[in-house]
């Protein structure tokens, strides 16, 4: 992966009134990464997006598109593609006429027809936005803001309404376009696909970030969880558990490979039976939950 740093983002603060949006905020993302920024609710992320995306000037600090101010918008506008929540397209233009104008708006060039295949839109492409389903409109949504193969695309919550099959040729998508050299930054609340694609992630709680990292990073911060069920009359077994009334046993464990082996080992040494087993490492929805804990 190169290390061009297409986004770059030193001392970021924002503030509305009295209220502090983002505090001191630094970070940067290289070329060619998924970079997923996510948040607790309230922690600055959105007004952090829009600031990179050149809707709204920073209180202070300095942040860089392509090495330049992304209020410069000749300059960052045609090289991006963002995906937003809620487009606000017109409801009486064509799924074909909307494609177009941003495109044009946006200065880049494509081929129409060709973006409408990729969403699987190509049937609807005469059809008014305002009579398409939830789904329809955010693989609308999508399709705008690939157009042109921009070397920088937002993703905001991309998949919601999506159904399964629409969700995999979106991310199909997203890999043809990053395997071309393409930045994506991603925000969702569905933590399983920033877990599963993202290269590095920053979590943001109260305008700066908690923790920033590859996945692997955040989540060795936490222990791996083995949950089991014991009978009522087994013996303890050789690792420290918090137990309940009803034989569940848990072990919280940095060493999550070596501490099950030795539970297993054990369980098949004493002719113990180990119901209801389950282990795993720390997820990022545990990270989540160990924010207001911490």
């Amino acid at each position: 992966m190169a290390s061009t740093a297409v986004i770059e983002v030193e001392d970021l603060n924002l503030a509305y009134g009295d209220f502090h949006a983002v505090r001191d905020l630094s970070f940067h993302v290289r070329q060619g990464e998924l970079y997923a920024l996510l948040g607790t609710n309230g922690a600055g992320k959105t007004s952090t997006l829009e600031v990179i995306e050149g809707h709204r000037v920073a209180t202070s600090g300095e942040v860089r598109v392509f090495g330049s101010n992304p209020r410069n918008r000749n300059e960052t506008r045609p090289r991006m593609g963002i995906m937003l929540q809620e487009s606000g397209f017109s409801p009486d233009l064509t799924v074909r006429e909307t494609v177009h104008l941003i495109g044009r708006l946006s200065r880049r060039t494509d081929d129409v027809e060709r973006v409408l295949a990729v969403v699987d839109l190509m049937h609807k492409a005469t059809t008014r936005v305002g009579q398409l389903s939830g789904g329809e409109k955010r693989r609308l949504d999508f399709a705008t803001a690939v157009y042109g193969a921009p070397e920088l695309v937002f993703l905001d919550e991309p998949t919601t309404g999506l159904d399964i099959q629409s969700r995999d040729a979106l991310w199909d998508a997203v890999d043809r376009l990053r395997e071309d050299g393409s930045t994506v930054v991603l925000t969702t609340h569905y933590l399983e696909e920033a877990q599963q694609r993202a290269d590095r992630i920053g979590l943001m709680h109260k305008g700066t970030f908690y923790r920033e990292g590859t996945v692997l990073e955040l989540t060795s911060t936490l222990p791996a969880v083995i949950n089991f069920r014991l009978p009522d009359e087994a013996p303890l077994p050789p690792l420290t558990t918090t137990g309940t009334d009803q034989g569940h046993h848990r072990i919280e464990t940095f060493e999550l490979e070596q501490d099950l082996r030795t539970l297993l080992n054990w369980a098949h040494s004493a002719s113990v039976p180990l119901t209801e087993l389950d282990a795993g490492p720390t997820r990022l929805d545990d990270i989540f939950r160990s924010i207001d804990r911490g």
